[in-house]
């Protein structure tokens, strides 16, 4: 991925709301830089209130930045001929009350489709979220998880290069949430580029090449996913040929005991294992949850607070 352009790229981008009531100001972004890169997936996380719908929103040409500049498939934000190899599922999915195989066509003609291969791509795109046995029906008779899946036929109609999915996985039930899965892995190794904000950090921490966390609107965590997740602090020993009680907190099964300790004290506790006859079996460094990397870098987290239009 080294060298090619960006698929998305914010450069100082902040966002200030005016408030006609207080004459202040809120910043739902503030200096916002952050670029992704074509052909990964990237996970894009935050508290309620951190700015990432705004983000999208700019990214998408829905709003306009106070300061900054970005640019989606090399074209500036909102560009239209950009957004139209761009697939787009927002947060809260609203669809017309149309036959849902009709829909798809609908979708797919605002991104200049036509002929044969519209009503094509429609079935293929309702077969791809399971909604094949649906198409004749009408959306507004759906269930919220039957809604969620066709915003995502949408945004997949134009067989787009950068997918932008704003919770994608909201309202569905676990098996359904194994096929959005499936759908993003493969849509990686077609060469596309996946944008995903999302709540669910399990789910992100199983298929997010690199993650960033928002919060107040700066960028405070960004990295691989593999990276972030593993621990500076402990590490894991496993031992055989000895007992768990020669060490504290020291687990044993099928034979071997494994030990957590700081990484100050590994070099002593791999000293103390050799001293009592064991044998090292495995040092590895303890693997985090995303979600304890998240809570430890927004550990203050509460709505923005206006900022007196500073």
């Amino acid at each position: 991925m080294t060298g090619m352009p960006a698929a998305l790229e914010f450069e100082k981008v902040s966002k200030e709301y005016g408030s006609f009531a207080s004459r202040q100001s809120v910043r739902a972004l503030d200096g916002f830089d952050l670029r992704v890169e074509t052909g990964e997936i990237f996970g894009f996380l935050g508290p309620n209130g951190a700015g990432k719908s705004t983000a999208i929103h700019i990214a998408m040409g829905f709003m306009r930045p106070t300061l900054g500049q970005g640019q989606m498939l090399g074209r500036p934000f909102g560009d239209a001929a950009a957004r139209r190899r761009v697939g787009f599922l927002a947060e809260n999915v609203a669809l017309y009350h149309r036959r849902v195989d009709r829909l798809m066509c609908f979708y797919g003609a605002l991104n200049r489709m036509g002929g044969a291969r519209l009503g094509e791509r429609a079935r293929e795109v309702l077969r791809m979220v399971g909604l094949q046995d649906q198409a004749k029906r009408n959306a507004g008779k759906f269930s919220r998880g039957m809604v969620q899946r066709a915003g995502l036929a949408q945004a997949l109609m134009n067989d787009p290069e950068l997918l932008i999915l704003d919770e994608p996985t909201s309202a569905l039930d676990p098996l359904a949430r194994v096929m959005v899965r499936e759908l993003i892995l493969s849509a990686r190794e077609a060469g596309k580029t996946i944008f995903l904000s999302s709540h669910l950090l399990s789910e992100v921490e199983l298929v997010c090449d690199r993650v960033a966390v928002l919060h107040r609107g700066k960028l405070v965590r960004m990295g691989r996913t593999s990276d972030l997740l593993q621990s500076t602090e402990q590490t894991a020993i496993v031992a055989r040929g000895i007992t768990s009680d020669a060490f504290g907190g020291a687990v044993s099964q099928n034979g071997l005991v494994t030990m957590t300790v700081p990484i100050s004290n590994q070099r002593s506790v791999m000293q103390r294992v050799w001293e009592l006859g064991g044998e090292i079996v495995s040092v590895n460094p303890v693997r985090r949850s995303l979600e304890q990397v998240f809570l430890e870098v927004t550990a203050d987290a509460q709505p923005p607070q206006p900022d007196g239009g500073r």
